[in-house]
């Protein structure tokens, strides 16, 4: 199911998403001026690497933050951006701009963390903010459990949009992931997704998402 839009409305512009999204494309276009051989560089860099995560932790935390600012390629970073742009809006408003950054960077860390912690031997470095948007749909689901999803479906190999109840949609993308993760762990998957970071924003926005939620708007 590929997400169009949401029903759930907004009264003021989301400027920390916007500037969110921003900042993504911008460094992702830094990016792309790069030879491969200087990106990759680049990339070890400002990735996190969970083996170096635990071997030199003092050294690598930035590298927390920064991965998920960082992008391996167009689909990646458009993708990520799409849903964000759907889902982060929402979730703004109802938390307030400077709130919603902090919830925004800190499911981040708890996905690389849950990443890093099942996965401590990879060398591979962990890029991208599906991680910290991740934390926002687990937000969203409880802040906004009667909005649908306007989605792209295919159905008998051909595409048709339908309206899903937002509860479902996210559940299960939710379970795709844990699902995926698990077969990672034993070796099934080796796909270079970072299942579990997503589970593990997710999980963060889930329980955390009252601390940081003010007051509830109904507009559908």
């Amino acid at each position: 199911m590929i997400p169009l839009y949401d029903t759930a409305r907004r009264r003021r512009l989301p400027l920390v998403t916007w500037l969110l999204i921003a900042a993504n494309i911008a460094i992702f276009v830094y990016e792309v001026g790069f030879s491969p051989a200087a990106l990759e560089r680049f990339i070890r860099a400002w990735g996190l690497v969970p083996a170096q995560l635990f071997a030199q932790p003092q050294i690598e935390w930035v590298t927390i933050l920064s991965s998920m600012f960082l992008h391996g390629g167009w689909l990646h970073i458009l993708s990520n951006m799409w849903v964000l742009f759907i889902f982060g809006d929402n979730v703004e408003e109802r938390m307030g701009g400077l709130s919603y950054l902090l919830f925004y960077l800190l499911s981040g860390v708890a996905a690389a963390l849950l990443q890093s912690f099942l996965m401590p031997s990879s060398s591979e470095p962990m890029i991208g903010a599906s991680g910290a948007i991740a934390g926002v749909l687990g937000a969203y689901l409880l802040l906004f459990p009667h909005a649908r999803v306007a989605s792209l479906v295919p159905i008998l190999f051909i595409f048709t949009v339908i309206q899903v109840p937002a509860t479902l949609f996210l559940l299960f993308w939710f379970v795709s992931q844990l699902f995926s993760g698990w077969l990672a762990i034993g070796g099934s998957a080796g796909s270079g997704v970072a299942w579990w970071a997503h589970v593990g924003g997710f999980l963060f926005g889930i329980l955390t998402v009252f601390l940081f939620a003010r007051r509830r708007i109904y507009h559908f």
